[in-house]
């Protein structure tokens, strides 16, 4: 068995890698595509009942940086515009020539129990291995009732798990969305509602920009732009938080979890799976680099197990949780200060600059004769805050370094500058 097999709702996977519900699962001729790159399984883009899907043009907004990389992808795009026969049709047909990979189906319906039920079962008759309910996407299909309106109003999510669970006997993933004040409140709603797992997050509600000629949001259609799900590299730390609030509530931590948001590399999957995830989806990097992604995951995440002597992902799933903390359980007498290399240095002033202008003034620098620049960092100022190290365009060029100043641990709540200390009792 391959070091990546991974279990999630009791459906087993050649490894963690699934292609996430989107235009990459819309159909027979992309998913076995993405079966032959390597792809764990897929979970096959929403399918609805009435009323039909209508799609626009264009679709997609992108938000890039300076140099035109793209940081995330704005869409207006909804479920599947296809017939529902035909979806369910080219599922069975994959699950047959691919028995080892797994296939989800998702699905998306109105507040109606008859329709849910209805829909879950024909999906199911197709062979899939689980389902996957769709609460989450926030735009569009959400002004029709569905998506992320149910998604918001942890009820609802309860209900609609629960009238999926009585309708079919195969595993069911709720889909969550991130608009929403806790993510811990709608997951302990699908738990009560009986879903074996759940998936998150689904893209955020935003404008990804606006075009200064035609004033209007983009993407734009015909002079007029919506709001749109983001997705990308942008969202990540957003969907780490959101699965780490999961993983840690005591309510939710045994709720297995399939981890969506701007995985890219091997190292964004090693990430969610030490925070908990059990699985992972991606989206928008097979959208913007091609199925064939997925070989520098697996192989980079082989390497990683490797290099820590794990056997597999179980070795090591989870490991972050116990260190993810309220604010309040930090070290407060922990102490860093910032190091600058000097053989490593380029002199372009960055460090100095980040630190003169955010009120430290902890970076000095003197200029030698032969003009070249020497930085220092002046301890007594320094508050370890890190972020010359970040803006440093040199890898390893700034250290932060521990200091042993021989104080105990000594968190807020036992703070003596805390009007509400609470006294350390051993």
């Amino acid at each position: 068995m391959s070091k990546l097999a991974c279990n999630i709702a009791g459906i087993d996977s050649i490894n963690p890698f699934w292609l996430a519900s989107a235009p990459p699962t819309d159909k027979y001729y992309n998913v076995v595509r993405a079966f032959e790159a390597g792809w764990g399984g897929v979970v096959w883009k929403t399918l609805g009942i009435d009323p039909p899907v209508v799609n626009v043009s264009s679709r997609y907004g992108v938000h890039h940086d300076r140099s035109r990389n793209v940081i995330g992808i704005n869409n207006i795009e909804l479920i599947s515009d296809r017939p529902l026969e035909v979806n369910l049709r080219e599922i069975e047909q994959c699950r047959k020539e691919w028995p080892d990979r797994v296939i989800i189906g998702s699905m998306m319906a109105p507040i109606d129990e008859q329709a849910w039920k209805e829909l879950a079962i024909q999906i199911a008759n197709s062979g899939v291995h689980g389902i996957e309910l769709n609460l989450g996407c926030p735009h569009g299909m959400c002004e029709r009732g569905m998506g992320s309106a149910i998604g918001q109003v942890p009820e609802m999510i309860e209900q609609t798990t629960r009238w999926v669970r009585e309708a079919v006997d195969i595993p069911v993933f709720t889909k969550l969305t991130p608009n929403i004040t806790n993510i811990v409140w709608a997951a302990e709603a699908a738990m009560k509602g009986g879903a074996h797992a759940v998936s998150l997050i689904n893209t955020v509600n935003s404008i990804v920009s606006v075009d200064l000629d035609e004033m209007a949001p983009t993407p734009t259609v015909d002079g007029k732009g919506s709001h749109g799900g983001y997705c990308g590299a942008a969202v990540k730390p957003i969907a780490l938080n959101m699965v780490a609030e999961i993983a840690r509530n005591p309510a939710t931590r045994d709720l297995d979890i399939s981890a969506i948001g701007g995985i890219e590399t091997w190292r964004d999957a090693a990430e969610f799976i030490a925070l908990g995830a059990n699985a992972l989806q991606v989206c928008t990097a097979a959208m913007l680099y091609g199925f064939r992604i997925v070989d520098d995951m697996i192989a980079g995440l082989e390497n990683y197990l490797d290099s820590k002597g794990y056997d597999s992902i179980e070795d090591f799933r989870g490991k972050a949780v116990p260190n993810t903390v309220d604010w309040n359980a930090l070290n407060m007498n922990f102490d860093t200060k910032a190091f600058i290399k000097p053989d490593k240095c380029i002199e372009c002033g960055r460090c100095h600059i980040a630190c003169e202008d955010t009120s430290h003034q902890a970076i000095t620098f003197d200029t030698n004769e032969d003009g070249s620049r020497k930085f220092t960092v002046v301890d007594e100022d320094c508050v370890g805050c890190n972020l010359c190290a970040h803006v440093c365009p040199v890898p390893d060029c700034i250290e932060m370094r521990q200091v042993e100043n021989g104080k105990p641990v000594m968190t807020w709540p036992e703070h003596p500058l805390n009007p509400m200390r609470v006294e350390n009792v051993e």
